[in-house]
């Protein structure tokens, strides 16, 4: 699971480009405020959410005004229900004003991603399954979400194209076939994870045969699944991917392979209904 620690850079970075593209060159309708007016305000959840988000929110005042308190009422990974208060903020009124709407889209945009991810991992509970994520998340925000789903209860998968191997079918292709993939992956870059997505029972058994540490099952029959789990018997990790809906979720997860990667755990995700109001 990443950690704030190992975040903080990325959060300051993803902050920066916020406020950039949100201020401008100056708010001109906080500027009708007087400078000297202060304020109170508090956000309020208007449905019931899981919370992701806390330190998007305290770096956005912090790079507007450090000057302004923020109170947290609730942590990340925390379920809150409607009208639930979130945080409270005091500060100059200019400040909580410009800052209200990018540290909301944070908050509900991460929160939205924790909440389906514990959706999800909810409905898996009690089977040994492993719910992952995918790389089909937001441009610029793919840690800050990874961070979400964890914070909802699933796990990360690999965070980028440099981490860890995933060969598929276009890899296998260029490389004149799985064997020569995998050897030239372990070649390449000892020690980094290899997995390979195999489409027939032909290609797990290569996979197989070449040592790959994890085979992606792509669009497996929940009765080819459980074949397949029994075949491999231990010799890889397996990972199921395609052809699963919220139908199949939990049948999938009774085959007996050991994750299940879900798109829809960043892609899908609705933005929680948010609400600020100064006092």
């Amino acid at each position: 699971m990443l950690t704030l620690a190992e975040l903080q850079p990325t959060i300051e970075q993803n902050v920066r480009t916020a406020l950039a593209e949100d201020i401008g060159s100056g708010d001109i309708t906080a500027e009708l405020i007087p400078a000297s007016d202060r304020a109170q305000g508090r956000v309020i959840s208007r449905e019931a959410a899981v919370i992701c988000g806390c330190a998007w929110v305290d770096e956005v005042f912090r790079q507007i005004d450090p000057q302004v308190r923020v109170e947290w009422l609730v942590k990340d990974g925390d379920s809150v229900q409607p009208d639930q208060v979130l945080f409270r903020l005091e500060g100059a009124a200019r400040s909580l004003l410009t800052g209200e709407r990018a540290a909301l889209n944070f908050l509900q945009t991460l929160s939205g991603t924790a909440t389906v991810s514990a959706r999800y991992a909810e409905r898996v509970a009690g089977t040994p399954v492993t719910l992952l994520d995918t790389r089909k998340t937001l441009p610029g925000l793919r840690l800050a979400q990874k961070y979400a789903v964890s914070c909802g209860g699933c796990r990360n998968h690999r965070i980028g194209l440099y981490d860890a191997f995933l060969i598929k079918e276009n890899h296998i292709l260029a490389c004149g076939g799985i064997a020569a993939a995998i050897a030239t992956a372990r070649r390449n870059h000892p020690g980094k994870p290899v997995e390979v997505e195999v489409e027939t029972r032909q290609q797990l058994d290569e996979a197989l045969a070449a040592a790959a540490d994890i085979v992606m099952l792509d669009n497996f029959s929940i009765a080819e699944m459980r074949e397949a789990v029994a075949h491999t018997a231990g010799r890889a990790k397996l990972e199921a991917s395609g052809n699963i809906t919220d139908e199949t979720l939990v049948s999938f997860a009774q085959t007996g392979v050991d994750y299940i990667s879900i798109g829809a755990l960043t892609k899908h995700c609705r933005a929680i209904d948010l609400s600020m109001r100064l006092l």
